[in-house]
C-alpha cells in the first residue's frame, strides 16, 4: 500500500515526515511533528469551544504523547525508540509553553503465545529460560502477562518485571515517562465505557475490521474474555448483556477453545461461563484505538511494520466504531544492530544499561535526535563513529568548526540544547580511540598525566570538565573489552618489559620510532613496518613480535602501524628506543 493510498477522505497518512506540502521547514524533524500537534490540539479546542463560552487560553489542554509495548521477549534498545522520538516531541512543546505527559502503556494483559529463549534480569543480565523458573511462564501460556508469576521472583508478575525494565531504561536516559499497564485500566473501569461502545456496535465493528482481516466472521465479537476456570484468554464469545440489572457491568457469555499461537495452538478447557467486561480485553486493533480514547493521546509514534496495517485499521476503528479521533502518527524507520535485526531469541540483542557502559547518555540521546525516517545501524564495532559524529555535533554547537556546513549548525544550534541538559563550553571530551588507549591502563593518574600531556586536557581546565573528561575512559575500556579490538590490551607504560634482541632488530626498531617521530598516518606506518624489516634483513613475523613484546609483553596483538598511531607519539617513539 502506497503513502497516497493511506491518505482517505477522513484518515492521514502515518507517514508524517514524508510528507511533501508547504508546512514551515524545520531543522529538526521533532519541530515538524509539534506543528501538527498544536494543529490538531487547537481544531479539538475550536471544536469544543463552539459550544461554550469559555476561554480557549484558560482552558488549554494537556498533551499527551504515547508510545507502547507488548511484554515480549527483551526490552532492549530498539524498544527505547518510541520513548526518545516521543520524548523530543515533547520537549518542543514545553519549549512553546504546553503542559506535556508523556505515557508508556504495556499491554500486559495480551496472552504468552510463546516461550521465550532469553529473559533479562533486573540488573540487565541476559539469561537463558533455563536458568530460571520456566515453569512460571511454561504452565501459563493463554495467560494474561500480569496474571503470570516472575520467573525471576522479584515482582508481582512477568508483566510488571517487564515494565519495570522499561521505566529503568527510560530513567536511565533521563526521559520521564509514566508507565501504564492496560490490565489496570480494565481493572479500574477505565476501559469500560470504550469496551461497552465496542460491545454495542459490534456489528459495525466486524464491518469494519473485516476490510483488515480475513478472519472476521459473522460471530466475531470484539473482545477476549479471560475463563474463569483455567485463567487463559478466549476469542469465542456466544452472547452479550449489554444492561444488566442496575450497578452492575456489561457481560459477555464464552466457552474456553483453542488459541492459535503462531505455529502451535494453546489448547481451551472447554469451561463455559460468563465474564464482565473488566475480565478480559478487547483485541488489540480496538484496544490500541481505545488507548487513545481513555488517554486523550496526541501523538504517538511507531514502527513501520505498524504503518500498512495496524495503523489504517485502528484510525478506522477510531473514527468509525469508537468516535474517537486519532492522534498525529509518525512513522519511524527500524534500525538495525551491528547489521542485523534486534532479535531476542538470536542473542542479537542490547540493553540501555549495557549501552550506557559504553557511551555517555547524551551520545544515545543524539542517535535518537536524528531523523527517524532513515533507516540506520548501531554499530557495538564502529561505536567510535558515533561517538566521533557526537563530538562533531558538540563542538558545532559551540562554533568550534569551521567546515561545519549551514545544515548541521542550524540542526546543532536547534537540537544541542535537547540533547545536553546543562551546555556547557568548558566540557572536555577525549576523543574515543584515545580514551580506548588510555583505558590499556589501569593508573587513573598516569590517565591524566597522558591526557594533559597530549594537550587534550588544558591547564586551567575546571575539575568537573577533567572529571567528565576521564569517565569516558572507562567507557572506552568496556567498548574495547567488549568488541575485543586492538585495545583490549594492557599496555605495558610504567616499565619496558624484558625483551631481547639482535644488532638488526634493535636497528629496525630506532628506525621505525625516527619514522613515526617524523609525524605519518597509520596505514603509512603498518607499511614502514614492512619496509624497515625487509631494510634490516629482519624477519617480518619476529618484527612484529618484537613490537608486541614492547608494548604489550605478549607475542601477538592488534595490527600494529594502526595502533601505534593512536597512542601517544611521544611514549611510543621513546618505547620503540628502549628509553621508557
Amino acid at each position: 500500500m502506497s503513502e497516497d493510498e493511506l491518505d482517505t477522505e477522513e484518515g492521514r497518512s502515518p507517514y508524517t515526515l514524508q510528507q511533501d506540502d508547504d508546512e514551515t521547514r524545520h531543522a529538526f524533524w521533532a519541530d515538524t511533528v509539534a506543528d501538527q500537534v498544536e494543529a490538531r490540539v487547537a481544531d479539538q479546542q475550536s471544536g469544543s469551544n463552539s459550544d461554550s463560552n469559555s476561554d480557549p487560553d484558560e482552558d488549554a489542554p494537556e498533551i499527551v504523547i504515547k508510545g507502547g509495548i507488548s511484554p515480549s521477549g527483551v526490552p532492549h534498545l530498539g524498544n527505547v525508540n518510541e520513548i526518545l522520538r516521543g520524548y523530543f516531541v515533547a520537549e518542543v512543546l514545553r519549549e512553546r509553553g504546553h503542559e506535556v505527559r508523556q505515557v508508556f502503556t504495556a499491554d500486559d494483559r495480551d496472552p504468552l503465545r510463546k516461550l521465550p529463549r532469553t529473559l533479562c534480569d533486573l540488573d540487565g543480565d541476559l539469561v537463558d529460560l533455563g536458568d530460571v523458573d520456566a515453569g512460571a511462564l511454561g504452565r501459563n501460556l493463554g495467560h494474561p502477562y500480569t496474571d503470570i508469576p516472575d520467573p525471576f521472583g522479584c515482582c508481582d508478575s512477568y508483566g510488571d518485571h517487564f515494565s519495570t525494565i522499561i521505566q529503568d531504561s527510560a530513567d536511565a536516559v533521563d526521559v520521564p515517562i509514566e508507565m501504564v499497564s492496560t490490565t489496570e485500566l480494565y481493572a479500574d473501569g477505565t476501559f469500560d465505557d470504550v469496551t461497552r461502545h465496542a460491545l454495542a456496535n459490534r456489528d459495525r465493528a466486524r464491518d469494519v475490521l473485516s476490510e483488515y482481516q480475513d478472519k472476521v466472521d459473522e460471530e466475531y465479537i470484539p473482545f477476549n474474555p479471560i475463563c474463569e476456570e483455567c485463567g487463559k484468554i478466549t476469542e469465542t464469545v456466544t452472547g452479550v448483556t449489554l444492561e444488566p440489572e442496575e450497578g452492575d457491568l456489561p457481560t459477555v457469555d464464552y466457552r474456553c477453545t483453542d488459541m492459535d499461537a503462531g505455529d502451535r495452538t494453546i489448547d481451551g478447557c472447554g469451561h463455559e461461563g460468563t465474564a464482565t467486561i473488566r475480565e478480559g480485553k478487547m483485541p488489540w486493533r480496538f484496544e490500541w484505538p481505545g488507548q487513545w480514547g481513555v488517554l486523550d493521546v496526541d501523538f504517538e509514534p511507531f514502527g513501520k511494520d505498524h504503518a500498512e496495517g495496524s495503523w489504517p485499521s485502528g484510525d478506522d476503528v477510531a473514527r468509525n466504531v469508537l468516535d474517537i479521533e486519532p492522534p498525529v502518527p509518525m512513522v519511524y524507520e527500524w534500525f538495525t544492530l551491528d547489521g542485523e535485526p534486534f532479535s531476542s531469541s538470536e542473542g542479537n540483542v542490547i540493553l540501555v544499561s549495557d549501552v550506557l557502559e559504553l557511551l555517555e547518555p547524551e551520545v544515545l540521546r543524539y542517535f535518537f535526535a536524528k531523523d527517524p525516517s532513515r533507516a540506520r545501524d548501531f554499530s557495538i564495532e564502529r561505536l567510535d563513529q558515533l561517538v566521533d559524529e557526537f563530538d562533531r555535533f558538540e563542538a558545532t554547537y559551540f562554533g568550534e568548526v569551521e567546515e561545519a556546513t549551514e545544515d548541521e549548525q542550524d540542526f546543532a544550534d536547534r537540537v544541542y540544547p535537547l540533547v545536553v541538559e546543562d551546555p556547557r563550553e568548558e566540557r572536555i571530551r577525549l576523543p574515543y580511540t584515545f580514551a580506548a588507549v588510555l583505558g590499556m591502563t589501569d593508573d587513573p593518574d598516569l590517565r591524566e598525566e597522558i591526557a594533559r600531556r597530549e594537550g587534550h586536557i588544558p591547564d586551567d581546565a575546571p575539575d568537573w570538565a577533567v572529571e567528565q573528561a576521564l569517565a569516558r575512559v572507562e567507557r572506552a575500556r568496556n567498548w574495547a573489552r567488549r568488541t575485543e579490538n586492538e585495545f583490549d590490551y594492557e599496555l605495558k607504560r610504567t616499565e619496558i618489559p624484558d625483551h631481547e634482541f639482535d644488532a638488526e632488530t634493535e636497528d629496525a626498531l630506532a628506525e621505525l620510532a625516527d619514522f613515526i617521530e617524523a609525524g605519518h598516518d597509520p596505514e603509512e606506518i603498518q607499511g614502514e613496518i614492512y619496509e624497515t624489516a625487509k631494510r634490516n634483513d629482519v624477519d617480518i613475523g619476529e618484527f612484529f613480535g618484537a613490537g608486541y613484546r614492547l608494548f604489550f609483553d605478549e607475542e601477538q596483538g592488534p595490527k600494529l602501524g594502526p595502533f601505534l598511531a593512536k597512542v601517544d607519539q611521544e611514549f611510543v617513539v621513546a618505547r620503540l628506543r628502549r628509553e621508557r
